[in-house]
């Protein structure tokens, strides 16, 4: 089984998502096409740019979005003075609201990973023995494998 997996992959389903402001803040955060399998409340693994982050997963009255992403499962739950890797990778990107991104569903409610538009990346198999050695792995550091 190969190690890596294409965005352009048949087990990748692939939506559009849209930069937007969270909320009276300056701050970009990303809504989300209603076509995903995501429950408010719950917590995801994200990738961005190759590295695999945790972000909650919101709702609002346009529907449901992602304000952060963040190293630590603790982090995306308490976020206060985290670094916000979403917001860092959508200023380096140039994205501002409006503007769309791909969000690849990897893991239908579990993982899922951001790119621009266009643009092909590859993710990492998460869904053999190499992923259950990374959950004890993150299990032995502390963080929640759960997603």
């Amino acid at each position: 089984m190969s190690d890596r997996i294409p965005s352009d992959h048949a087990s990748v389903h692939t939506e559009r998502a849209e930069v937007a402001r969270s909320g009276g803040t300056r701050r970009p955060c990303l809504h989300l096409p209603a076509d995903l399998a995501l429950e408010p409340g719950s917590f995801v693994r994200l990738v961005i740019a190759g590295d695999e982050y945790h972000a909650e997963v919101r709702e609002d009255r346009s529907g449901f979005l992602l304000r952060g992403a963040y190293d630590l499962k603790s982090e995306a739950r308490d976020p206060g003075r985290a670094e916000n890797r979403l917001v860092e990778w959508l200023r380096d990107e140039g994205r501002e609201p409006g503007d769309p991104v791909e969000i690849d569903e990897i893991e239908p409610g579990e993982r899922y990973g951001l790119r621009l538009p266009g643009e092909r990346t590859f993710y990492r198999d998460t869904s053999g023995p190499g992923g259950s050695l990374q959950d004890i792995a993150s299990d032995l550091d502390g963080v929640d494998s759960d997603g």
